[in-house]
């Protein structure tokens, strides 16, 4: 997008064709990359941010330079705190009169008025209750500068019901935010625009809490449609040149303890003080997904839970022992006979799944006298082997999930890796934090459904082959009771 002043022309008879370097003057270029992203956004709602430096700030003072021609145009752009407003006013200042000829600023309603008569209101929204100052207001363009500034979402929800459009306006509905890591709000911006889909992909808002699609409402006549699309774009200090390239900015973030440095140069979202995986990073530990090749072993492992969640988790090994999780399935209140169903359509397309290891105790009677959880889904052609709960088994499978996060000397890759697509693992690994009465171990409150499944599996110690035995081709002597299970 380019901010331009066109320069006074004298009248001529016959006016000489007009060079552009000479009729134009560019006041804001964005930056190639995050920033023109951001500015070329058309989901309903974007968070532009990472690291500091990304050029964040200017490019939300940009954003809405393209509606000043419209009248019917009317914005709002909000910081948390009038002290933390003055540095937009400022900035503002600098770029609209340059690039909006004749446009005004309003001391005292901090509004800036175009010839048009478009506004654009920058102001303040420190308390929840603050919201009340925006009642009976109507703005189709919205924008929070740092937003994990406000520690709930209730500001940002509220504002939603302050966007409206007039008919035949000719304009679009958008809030826009930008960000770094880190903040009161940290974690539920993450989980609204972090979490649910791969860094720069548009997806479908969703609850925060349940991870549920927003839907229209049962009679509505758009019953069950999705409501708007949302969109995390992630930038970095090396996405903005101008301050990047003299490093001096850079040496400044590269001082600070390690907490902060991941936040404010890596842009690092799964940064947690206490978290119980403080190795595990997007940049290493996530891929692209790719064709598992049909010669690789591929299994299963699963936690389930009918009253909280039930979590699986696909893996295969790589012909260099790597593990990939490929795929994942998050659900609640699924039946044991539902879920067997749903893991098997997953798998059609996977060619042969060696094995799928559960938690041992679903095959527990729990006092009725009909087959087990397990056996209820073994029956429906899902079979299962019982997971390790043995003495111990909890602080090995987490020490065994460290020693995967590593990065492996000789192959300078980790020995565990995530598919981008598996959302939920990758949101819900580094952010688990460690047991305060047990630093070997989690906090078993914790949101750990995919951790747990993921511990059993990589406690079955899967190789490409070895290991990965047909029990059919025993020689040991000894005769198997089933020989599903191998014992």
């Amino acid at each position: 997008m380019h901010l331009v002043q066109e320069q006074k022309v004298h009248a001529q008879p016959k006016p000489e064709p007009i060079e552009t370097e000479e009729a134009q003057k560019v006041i804001f270029q964005p930056n190639k990359g995050p920033q023109t992203e951001f500015l070329s956004a058309k989901e309903r709602e974007v968070l532009y941010g990472g690291s500091a430096g990304g050029g964040k700030s200017y490019a939300m003072l940009a954003d809405p330079v393209r509606y000043f021609n419209n009248p019917h145009f009317r914005g709002l752009l909000i910081r948390r705190t009038t002290e933390e407003l003055r540095e937009l006013i400022s900035a503002s200042k600098q770029l609209y009169p340059e690039a909006i000829p004749n446009i005004k600023f309003m001391e005292r309603d901090k509004t800036w008025v175009a010839p048009s008569g478009a506004t654009l209101w920058l102001s303040y929204l420190d308390r929840d209750d603050d919201v009340t100052r925006y009642q009976g207001q109507a703005f189709s363009w919205i924008g929070f500068d740092e937003l994990t500034q406000w520690a709930s979402p209730y500001p940002f929800d509220y504002m939603r019901s302050r966007l409206r459009a007039a008919r035949g306006s000719g304009l679009e509905l958008y809030q826009r935010a930008t960000t770094n890591p880190g903040g009161a709000g940290h974690q539920w911006v993450k989980k609204m625009f972090i979490d649910p889909a791969p860094h720069g992909t548009a997806f479908w808002a969703t609850n925060i809490e349940t991870g549920d699609v927003l839907q229209m409402p049962k009679g509505h006549s758009k019953e069950g449609e999705p409501l708007f699309k949302r969109r995390f774009i992630p930038a970095t200090l090396f996405d903005n040149p101008y301050l990047a390239d003299d490093g001096m900015y850079e040496a400044n973030l590269l001082s600070l303890p390690e907490h902060q440095r991941k936040q404010l140069l890596e842009g690092n979202w799964d940064v947690n003080e206490g978290a119980a995986f403080p190795e595990f990073s997007r940049r290493v530990h996530v891929v692209e997904p790719y064709d598992i090749p049909q010669s690789w072993t591929k299994f299963r492992a699963c936690d389930y839970g009918y009253g909280s969640y039930t979590g699986v988790v696909w893996i295969a090994v790589t012909p260099a022992e790597q593990l990939v999780v490929y795929r994942e399935l998050y659900a609640s209140k699924v039946l044991a006979t539902d879920l067997a169903d749903m893991v098997l359509e997953a798998e059609v397309n996977d060619g042969k799944i060696r094995y799928g290891v559960l938690d041992s105790s679903l095959w527990h009677k729990r006092g009725d006298t009909g087959p087990s959880l397990a056996e209820q889904m073994i029956i429906k052609g899902c079979r299962w082997r019982p997971s390790d709960r043995s003495k111990g088994s909890r602080i090995a499978g987490k020490n065994e999930i460290h020693r995967r996060l590593q990065v492996d000397e000789f192959t300078e890759e980790p020995r565990l890796v995530f598919f981008n697509t598996c959302t939920n693992i990758i949101s819900q690994l580094p952010s688990i934090p460690l047991d305060k009465s047990n630093s070997e171990d989690v906090d078993t409150k914790s949101e750990d459904h995919l951790y747990d499944a993921l511990r059993y599996g990589v406690m079955t110690r899967p190789r490409s082959s070895l290991f990965d035995y047909n029990p059919d081709m025993q020689r040991t002597g000894f005769q198997m009771a089933d020989s599903t299970f191998g014992y």
